[in-house]
Parts: C-alpha cells; sequence; structure tokens
C-alpha cells in the first residue's frame, strides 16, 4: 500500500506541475492585460518574421510577477526559436557567457533573467555580441595571449530586470525594444484568475474571484498562488467549491489582509509606527528591527505600501502616511496630516 500511494502522490504531484505550466499563456492573444507592450511587442516580432529575420533585442524591466519571463517565452514562441535560459547571478565570468553564446543556433532566444546584476567582464562580452554578433575568446595569460574571434549566428536577448536603473547606459542602449510592465488592474486579475481557474478545474464563484484580485497586489503571480490555496481550502474544510467564504478563510490562515498586506508588509509597518513613531526611520534600522535583509524591505514590502499610500520616503528615512496608523488601527500622531492618504510633516 505504501508503494501504491507513492506512485498516486507521485503521478498528482506530476499532474499539478504540469498544471501550474499551464497557466502561462503561450501567445501575446492569450496575454492579459500590459496592453501598450502587448502592442508594440507584437509589432516587432511580426516586422522580424515578415522580413524572415531575428527579432531585435528586448528588455524588460518591472517588478516581480508581472510576466517577464512569460513574454520572453512568447517572444520564442511566436518567432518560432528556441529559448535558452539563464540569469544574471549565474554568469560571473565572460568564459561562462562564451559558452552560453556559442551553443546558440541561428534565430535563438536567449533569456537572460535579473540582467543588471551580470559580472563586468560577461557584460563587455555581452556589448559585442548583440551588436556585432561575435565575441573575442582570450588564449593564454600575460604577453603571450592571443584574442581569437568567434563568430556568432543571429540571435535576440530579451533581458529581464527588476531594478533598471542598475542597468549600465550601454547595455541598455543596446536593446532594440524595451518596455516597462505595470502593476495590473483588479479587473485584469479577475480575468487571469477565471483562467486559472478554468486551467486547473476550479470552480469558483465570481465574488470569490473578485476578493482574491483585490488581494493580489495588482501581481499575477501572485493571484495564482492565493488561487491555489482558496482551492486548497475549499477542499480540505468546505465542499471543494471555491465560494466567499473560502476566499476569506483561506486568505485569513495566509495573513493577506484586505488591502493585500500580509506579514512582512504589516510587521514594517508595525514596526514604523510604534517603535519610531511613525518615522522618518533609515532604511537598514527598520529592515533590523523586523528581522529581514535591507534589500528584502526595499524590494518586497516598500514598493507596495508606497504605491498603497501607507508608507512615504525621504530624505530622512521611510515615513508611515495617516492612511498606515488607520490601516493598522491605530491613533495617528498629532503631526500627522489629517486625511486617509495624508504623511508626516519634518523640518
Amino acid at each position: 500500500m505504501d508503494e501504491e500511494a507513492r506512485v498516486v502522490d507521485s503521478h498528482a504531484d506530476a499532474i499539478e506541475r504540469s498544471n501550474e505550466a499551464a497557466l502561462r499563456p503561450g501567445s501575446l492573444d492569450e496575454f492579459v492585460g500590459q496592453q501598450v507592450v502587448r502592442d508594440q511587442l507584437s509589432l516587432v516580432l511580426r516586422a522580424a518574421r515578415s522580413r524572415g529575420a531575428s527579432a531585435d533585442h528586448v528588455l524588460l524591466s518591472g517588478p516581480p510577477g508581472l510576466g517577464k519571463t512569460t513574454l520572453a517565452m512568447i517572444v520564442a514562441g511566436e518567432m518560432g526559436a528556441t529559448m535558452r535560459v539563464s540569469s544574471g547571478p549565474a554568469i560571473q565570468h565572460a568564459g561562462d557567457l562564451a559558452a552560453i553564446l556559442s551553443s546558440l543556433d541561428e534565430g535563438d532566444v536567449l533569456f537572460l533573467d535579473e540582467i543588471h546584476r551580470l559580472a563586468r567582464p560577461a557584460e563587455e562580452m555581452l556589448y559585442l555580441a548583440m551588436e556585432d554578433f561575435r565575441v573575442d575568446v582570450v588564449v593564454g595569460k600575460g604577453p603571450g595571449a592571443t584574442s581569437i574571434p568567434l563568430s556568432l549566428p543571429p540571435f535576440t536577448v530579451v533581458g529581464a530586470t527588476t531594478r533598471a536603473g542598475l542597468l549600465p547606459a550601454p547595455l541598455r542602449d543596446r536593446f532594440g525594444f524595451t518596455a516597462h510592465l505595470d502593476f495590473y488592474e483588479p479587473a485584469e486579475l479577475r480575468t487571469i484568475i477565471d483562467r486559472s481557474a478554468g486551467l486547473l478545474g476550479i470552480d469558483i464563484d465570481v465574488d470569490a474571484a473578485g476578493e482574491i484580485a483585490m488581494r493580489s497586489r495588482g501581481t499575477p503571480r501572485i493571484a495564482n498562488r492565493l488561487l491555489r490555496r482558496v482551492r486548497d481550502w475549499a477542499q480540505v474544510h468546505g465542499s471543494g467549491h471555491a465560494d466567499m467564504e473560502a476566499a476569506r478563510e483561506a486568505l485569513l490562515i495566509y495573513e493577506v489582509d484586505a488591502r493585500g498586506l500580509d506579514r512582512l508588509d504589516r510587521a514594517v509597518l508595525l514596526a514604523l509606527c510604534t517603535r519610531f513613531g511613525g518615522g522618518p526611520v533609515g532604511l537598514s534600522t527598520l529592515a533590523v528591527s523586523v528581522g529581514e535583509e535591507s534589500e528584502t524591505v526595499e524590494t518586497v514590502a516598500e514598493p507596495f505600501l508606497v504605491r498603497e499610500g501607507l508608507m512615504s520616503r525621504s530624505p530622512r528615512g521611510r515615513i508611515a502616511t495617516a492612511d498606515a496608523w488607520v490601516h493598522l488601527g491605530l491613533e495617528p500622531p498629532p503631526d500627522a496630516l489629517h486625511g486617509a492618504t495624508g504623511s508626516r510633516l519634518f523640518d
């Protein structure tokens, strides 16, 4: 029986992984949201196909979970090309990049995630490869070193970054098409949730889908993750039907509140309000107070809190707005501006 159970579990896991992979749209027509980016990218790809050439290099920037990897896969699919995947942190030496580039075939798409984290030697090699489709391989060391040029077939680089400001200008300028992905509207997320529910075989109410969309922080990846957690609650505690009760109870268990704040978001706001009087306080001090790295607070929690009007940034540090105090059920201090979206004043 144990062996049979393991076989069943393995089969179930394989189905789950297959379902998750199926959530990614396979074409620009299936891709929801980002209408301007879709229209611009469609024009680039259609023009390249009509010329019978590789598409221009594409740079996609924006917060995590908005579809950069999915768009890279769509570029490869629309061009009928093979996609090779790597990332900036994985390429620490020019030789690593040379090995990847030399294995590309004509028309291939090279997807580089977190491209802003490329090592400098690899970055300089990529300049030449993107512009002239060649790399110079150095053989030997010292005075006897020899540079051997290696020609590359035409290919397309699709770079993705969550921090476009860290990209050096010479690299950014070599991309023929650049696009920034914005957060999604709740209506767009509802469409994504309905599509994902259909693919995963989840019976979900309209109201429940809307509740998940409102708490998904404008991010499809989060919406799909919360949808699966609501499904789990409905299967374990309910009838299997994802209704409003299932949505609210599941999101309560996973500490996602009505505005989409999770445990880290609330911890940052609570520390800012209760330990530092609403600020201003430096990022590193705030991060230490919640037991997280500064980069985690800056890249994961802060963008959403600022966008929601719960935190503001100043030269002196982070400041809780009046809306943050209200959301936490705390009394705003006298020097906070009145109103739901006010911010603290300081000299």
